[in-house]
This record gives C-alpha cells, sequence and structure tokens, in this order.
C-alpha cells in the first residue's frame, strides 16, 4: 500500500507525540466496540484521567431535534471528558450506514487518512487518554488503497479486540487477532460482548477463547460483558465499565496497581 506523502513524517519537523490510551476494533460490525469504548472511558475517568473517545469514521446518521447525529459519536462524547466538543469525537460523519468508504462516495466525499491521523493527536494534545473506536472490523477499506488497520498503524495504541459472542466467535475472533499480529500491530487485550445469551455453550466458549488468546498471542481477557440492557450513555458507560477487569486494564494503560 502507498500511502499519500501527508500521511507520515513531514522530515525537519519534530515528531509527533506518542498517543496514549488504546484503539477498540471488533470481530465485525454490531459486536459491541461503543458499548466497550464508554465503559473504557468511564473507567479512565474514575482513575481521574481526562479520557476522549475518538471515532474517526462514523457512518449512519439521525435527525433529532433538527440536527443530523450519529449515535456512536454522541455516545463516546458523554461518555468522555467534558472539555472536548462532539466534533473533535467524530471529525468525519456520514450520514449512510452502510461501509464507510461507500458513504463517503454518496456524499462527494474523501477519506482523508492524515486529518484522521492528526485529528487524534490534536485531541490527545487536550487530554491524558484517547479511546479510538473503528468503523467496522479490522480491515474496513477507507480509502482506495488503505483501511482501518493502517489508521490504527498510524496511531500506535495498543488494540483491543471487541469479541461478539455467538455462534462462530472464536474462529472470527482468532482470525482477527492472527490479521492483527500479520500487521505488526499489538493486541493489548480482548473483551467479550454478550450478543445472544442464550448461546449454547456460553460458559464453555469463554474458556476457550480464554485459553487460545493466552496461548497464541499471550493476551489477557479485560473484561466479559452480559446482555446489558438499552439505557442512555452515561448509564451504558458505567455498566459496562462494571464489568471490565480492573487489573488487566491498569496494566494496558501503565497505571500502578490498586
Amino acid at each position: 500500500m502507498t500511502l499519500p506523502p501527508s500521511a507520515g513524517h513531514t522530515p525537519g519537523q519534530p515528531p509527533r507525540q506518542l498517543l496514549k490510551g488504546c484503539f477498540v476494533t471488533g470481530t465485525d460490525t454490531e459486536v459491541g466496540k461503543t458499548r466497550v469504548s464508554a465503559g473504557l472511558l468511564h473507567w479512565l475517568g474514575a482513575q481521574g484521567l481526562r479520557a476522549a473517545g475518538y471515532k474517526a469514521v462514523a457512518s449512519g446518521m439521525e435527525q433529532v431535534d433538527g440536527r443530523w447525529l450519529n449515535e456512536d459519536v454522541q455516545t463516546l462524547w458523554a461518555a468522555g471528558w467534558p472539555g472536548v466538543r462532539p466534533e473533535q469525537v467524530g471529525p468525519l460523519q456520514l450520514r449512510t450506514a452502510c461501509a464507510p468508504h461507500i458513504a463517503a462516495a454518496l456524499e462527494g466525499r474523501q477519506i482523508d487518512f492524515a486529518a484522521l491521523r492528526d485529528g487524534a493527536h490534536a485531541l490527545a494534545q487536550q487530554v491524558d487518554c484517547v479511546v479510538a473506536e473503528g468503523a467496522g472490523g479490522l480491515c474496513v477499506p477507507l480509502g482506495p488503497d488503505w483501511d482501518s488497520s493502517d489508521l490504527m498503524r498510524a496511531l500506535g495504541l495498543p488494540l483491543v479486540l471487541v469479541v461478539g459472542l455467538r455462534l462462530g466467535c472464536i474462529n472470527h475472533a482468532l482470525l482477527t487477532a492472527e490479521a492483527i499480529r500479520a500487521r505488526g500491530l499489538r493486541l493489548g487485550g480482548w473483551v467479550a460482548n454478550t450478543l445472544d445469551p442464550d448461546m449454547p455453550f456460553l460458559t464453555e466458549n469463554i474458556a476457550t477463547l480464554r485459553h487460545e488468546f493466552a496461548r497464541r498471542h499471550k493476551s489477557p481477557c479485560l473484561g466479559v460483558l452480559p446482555r446489558l440492557a438499552p439505557a442512555g450513555a452515561a448509564q451504558m458507560a458505567q455498566a459496562a465499565a462494571a464489568h471490565l477487569d480492573d487489573a488487566a486494564l491498569r496494566r494496558l494503560f501503565g497505571l500502578p496497581p490498586a
């Protein structure tokens, strides 16, 4: 892949700061990335840190009181530090709920790699941690010759993989983890999110995921979320945070033990 000249570091300029936080991706779309991201933001805030979400590309908007809003962006903004604006959390919001590069084409827009990368760095100057969230899964195309994993590599954050617990999740999770490693990205941990509470052998599937992630990737489980009732953004974030592993998160974010 050849990225635009503006995508990398410009010679003669000081290097960009290393971002602190994590990048949340998933085994598929609709597996609970936003719920987990909101939970992480709530947890970081409870540690006294200013943490902001960053949904670089968001597709799917609805009109609310005359304004076009993306639900994921609004959730991340509400769960994070209040000193940032929604447009900083979601710099590129597209109206049609479909793959981002298709939604952008429908609106006659291009997804600018450098703008998304620089937006994350600008946000990081205001906060202690950034919880970035991808669109869909790991390899969703965002341009003609680049995808979400290239943005992940540019930001340099450890990945948190959300595994949606349903039939087939073990294979989807392990294939995604292999793809993460093949791209030279760091898997900081994974979170199991229950999509189907009646899934046969739910406990056994979680046990297998724990074993295989540890054996293959030395990657810890950061939490197991049950099927949570619909709630507002603040309640969702708090409920999700309650099911995250405090000790594992402290290791991920380099915080001292409680």
